[in-house]
């Protein structure tokens, strides 16, 4: 069991190393492969997660968006049962659907999800946490890439955007890259 555990996490490098190099359909094999041995061995359901996780940015990368979705979404409601709401992970998890479903233009869908857990983040971690920023910045993308979107929607986005960003340059100076990102 503890040369298995070993195998599986030297797997785990391995793919996030290939991911890396953006070698993203060896990172795929050797993530899949990783997550078959974690179930197969009955691993705590936090690993297999975390390698859902993974696999779910590795089809992102290939353009597999809709195996993302489908596991990102799966990997949110699993996370929301285990750890509840008021959890970072869950809450990372909550984002990284909302990714997704940007990312397939159900914005939508992303801006009701951003709204639940928006407040959730402030009260957890903080108007000055990078998550908390990151889900700001994702809200207003779902309010101005809407091809539906009003003028009161493009003002709202472009609001959050000037506040997170100001945010983002205090706390984390200019140079740092999430600043780059608004």
């Amino acid at each position: 069991p503890e040369e298995d555990g070993a195998r599986i996490m030297a797997m785990s490098r391995l793919g996030n190393g290939l991911g890396a190099a953006k070698h993203h359909e060896a990172a795929l094999s050797v993530r899949g492969g990783a997550l078959s041995l974690l179930r197969r061995f009955g691993a705590p359901q936090e690993h297999i997660l975390v390698v859902q996780s993974n696999l779910a940015n590795t089809y992102q990368a290939l353009g597999r968006l809709d195996e993302a979705l489908r596991i990102e979404q799966n990997v949110y409601f699993r996370r929301l049962k285990l750890h509840g709401e008021e959890h970072e992970e869950t809450l990372r998890a909550a984002n990284n659907y909302a990714v997704s479903l940007n990312d397939l233009k159900h914005f939508g869908e992303a801006r009701l999800l951003m709204r639940k857990w928006m407040p959730v983040a402030r009260r957890v971690l903080g108007d000055n946490d990078r998550l908390m920023l990151k889900m700001r910045r994702l809200y207003a993308e779902a309010l101005y890439r809407d091809d539906s979107a009003t003028l009161d929607d493009l003002h709202e986005a472009a609001t959050t955007l000037e506040e997170a960003e100001r945010i983002a340059r205090r706390v984390f100076g200019i140079a740092h890259p999430l600043v780059a990102d608004f």
